[in-house]
């Protein structure tokens, strides 16, 4: 168990940044000199890449000067617990959760995930207790940092460390600032698949509230374009979270109206008794 109060966490976070950016920073090819004050011109543009609908995050960063918005446009989440003699029912309806990235450099993007509005509903059957919440939740700060791989290549890797700021209401989420590293790994196969593999490491505040601990999290994704512009995935993903293993296997389609616009939509399906059953979600994602 980790222990440490919330500047030493951010500290932390802050401090591998600056020893990640001159690594980023190297070996940089033609288009390094574009920043977010000087856009990458369109001509030079890598195909749209995108952190979502899957939960493996991508090592591709938005280019240089450029902007780009990926969103849950809704998501529906719902469970039903009945270990340990439990009888527990609950959903989660969210509306327009969106990542708003920038292109700050030709290998680095900063990206802000703000939770706009959540309904959650929890019935406990046994007890006959109800209860209700709704509202803004958590933003989120991520600094993605491909480190090859980003224009070209069999294979493309990144870190990305985050923070999340405790803005939610209505007890939407924990009080605290919570963190973690990502590091998201691509692989292309032959025949037109696509691997994806990704290993997170969170610290998050314990269930005592008195410090810290670590989960870690483990994902692989493989897609392929189907016909046209639409395209699939599947996904498993594995997670250890204060002592309970969830796991959720997943699958959904992606469809490219235009180079800069995408739509999706997909489910992740419950492993274990400790994951939640069932998430339904569909989403877009705007480069602008």
């Amino acid at each position: 168990m980790l222990r440490h109060s919330t500047p030493s966490l951010s500290g932390a976070l802050f401090g591998a940044l600056l020893v990640l950016l001159p690594v980023a920073a190297s070996a940089a090819p033609e288009k390094a000199g574009y920043t977010l004050f000087q856009r990458t011109p369109a001509s030079l543009l890598r195909d749209l890449s995108t952190d979502r609908p899957d939960l493996t995050e991508s090592p591709y960063t938005v280019d240089a000067g450029w902007w780009q918005l990926e969103s849950d446009l809704a998501a529906y989440t719902r469970d039903h617990d009945k270990s340990r003699g439990a009888d527990v029912k609950a959903s989660a309806l969210s509306f327009a959760t969106f990542n708003l990235k920038a292109g700050l450099t030709h290998r680095i993007d900063l990206q802000t995930v703000i939770e706009t509005y959540t309904r959650v509903r929890v019935h406990d059957r046994a007890s006959g207790r109800r209860e209700r919440a709704s509202g803004f939740g958590d933003i989120t700060s991520r600094l993605k940092i491909n480190l090859w791989g980003n224009d070209g290549g069999q294979t493309a890797f990144a870190l990305m460390p985050f923070i999340k700021w405790p803005t939610n209401r209505h007890g939407l989420g924990n009080d605290s600032i919570e963190g973690g590293l990502i590091a998201p790994f691509a692989l292309e196969l032959p025949g037109g698949w696509s691997c994806g593999m990704m290993t997170e490491v969170d610290i998050v505040r314990n269930e005592s509230d008195t410090g810290y601990t670590a989960e870690w999290v483990n994902t692989i994704t493989f897609s392929r374009d189907i016909a046209g512009r639409l395209g699939g995935y599947v996904e498993l993903a594995t997670a250890l979270v204060r002592g309970r293993d969830l796991a959720t296997f997943d699958c959904g389609l992606t469809y490219g109206v235009s180079r800069d616009i995408q739509l999706d939509c997909g489910a992740n399906l419950g492993l274990t008794p400790a994951t939640e059953d069932l998430t339904l979600f569909a989403g877009l994602t705007v480069r602008f």
